[in-house]
């Protein structure tokens, strides 16, 4: 199958080896990460997703605020290898985190009392959806990502490093950067587990 957005999906894929030699400028990898986000489809067009990028030095602060959260609770004999981990993600040229505006959802909730108890994952499914496109879109540009939860761990320190309003609410983190290694073969299980169509 030839379809452009299928290409683009493919070329979509977890990179750990990130370097800082962006092929495109940092702010067009900005401006590329606003209209991502700007197009991801969000339910009742609430637009709930937020978006916080961090360059450089910014986005090594973001990776030590994770090590000094986690250093006292990974055993000290196992540390080594997390310590590798994170410098791995500092090492890529910056990272996205992924927000969702609590205040938003309330206010959908408020508005749309008979499905408010199902906004919160409507919320979820946004920030999702925001998330992918981010990703493929920085793919297409020949940038390499991964995504990563650290979140509700390093929260309170987010919002306090960088003065972030307290109802976003921290869904995910995207190290990007140059590609320093190419991608393994990825394997799919057979379709005929992931999939059933029905015609009449």
């Amino acid at each position: 199958m030839s379809n452009p957005a299928i290409d683009a999906l493919r070329k979509r894929r977890t990179q750990y080896a990130l370097g800082k030699n962006l092929p495109i400028a940092e702010t067009e990898a900005e401006a590329l990460i606003h209209e991502a986000v700007r197009l991801a489809p969000s339910s009742f067009n609430s637009q709930s997703s937020r978006a916080v990028i961090l360059f450089g030095a910014a986005s090594v602060k973001l990776w030590n605020i994770v090590r000094e959260t986690l250093r006292p609770l990974v055993p000290a004999d196992q540390f080594g290898s997390t310590d590798k981990k994170l410098d791995g993600f500092a090492a890529g040229a910056g990272t996205v985190l992924f927000f969702e505006d609590g205040e938003t959802i309330r206010d959908l909730q408020e508005k749309y009392a008979l499905y408010a108890e199902h906004f919160p994952v409507f919320s979820e499914h946004s920030a999702g959806m925001a998330q992918l496109a981010v990703w493929t879109a920085l793919a297409e540009a020949g940038i390499g990502a991964s995504l990563q939860h650290y979140n509700p761990l390093i929260d309170a320190e987010v919002t306090r490093t960088w003065n972030l309003p307290p109802a976003w609410k921290l869904r995910a983190q995207m190290p990007f950067g140059s590609n320093e290694k190419p991608f393994g073969e990825k394997t799919y299980i057979d379709d005929a587990i992931r999939f059933r169509t029905f015609r009449d």
